[in-house]
């Protein structure tokens, strides 16, 4: 795609590499941006350029310093950085935890800023694109498929801890198999239990059997995850 002449160091390539690295950390981070995610377009561009930063410095100490840097250990610091600033993405929510695609983004983010850093821009844009193609496609792929599978993972808070049983009850009339369950703590005094649940419906009207385990007495919500 670009060859190998930006692998040389000259002022022009590490020019060309610097502009591809701020272009490509801007496109990975226009998709956050836009969803409104934690870290958006600003702080995927920095990281990019910063982990391009970290390999142009190491290349320079190797041109001008022969022996006295490590390009490997320089790039390994890199993505142990980007991983504490990925933590901070990550919200743990009850039984939900968001972030986690945006916190793999900045990550993928600053692999493709080592890459360009180097020279390698034909690696960094492909997987660029492998990345927006995962950010984008993948979620429809996603709901197509969930759409048509009787598998369903459900958040449900009881009443009572003794409502367990007869839940299960009403699941077995349903014709609604228990496939993991988790008993947890509720959110609140009022729903001192909660389950995680993994079913296997007899169909894939997904909405409906959301109703029925509403009806259930005892039952105070679902949510499905």
């Amino acid at each position: 795609m670009f060859g190998f002449s930006c692998a040389e160091w000259t002022i022009p390539n590490v020019l060309i590499r610097i502009v591809v690295s701020m272009i490509l950390g801007c496109v990975i981070g226009l998709d956050r941006g836009l969803k409104k995610r934690g870290a958006g377009t600003k702080t995927n561009t920095i990281v990019c350029l910063g982990a391009t930063l970290v390999m142009l410095t190491a290349q320079y100490m190797e041109v001008y310093f022969p022996g006295k840097s490590d390009l490997s250990r320089m790039a390994s610091q890199v993505i142990s950085g980007v991983g504490f600033l990925g933590v901070g993405t990550i919200i743990v929510s009850g039984h939900q935890v968001r972030g986690l695609t945006t916190a793999a983004s900045l990550w993928a983010c600053a692999c493709v800023g080592l890459a360009v850093g180097i020279g390698f821009l034909d690696g960094g844009v492909i997987i660029t694109v492998c990345v927006l193609i995962s950010l984008h496609v993948l979620p429809r792929l996603e709901k197509y498929f969930f759409r048509r599978s009787k598998y369903l993972s459900v958040y449900v808070e009881l009443e009572t801890n003794g409502s367990i049983s007869e839940f299960l009850e009403k699941l077995q009339e349903n014709q609604i198999q228990v496939d993991t369950m988790d008993v947890i703590k509720g959110k609140t005094k009022k729903t001192p239990c909660a389950l995680l649940l993994t079913l296997r419906l007899p169909t894939a009207y997904k909405s409906t059997y959301v109703e029925q385990l509403e009806e259930i007495p005892g039952v105070n919500s679902v949510d499905i995850i």
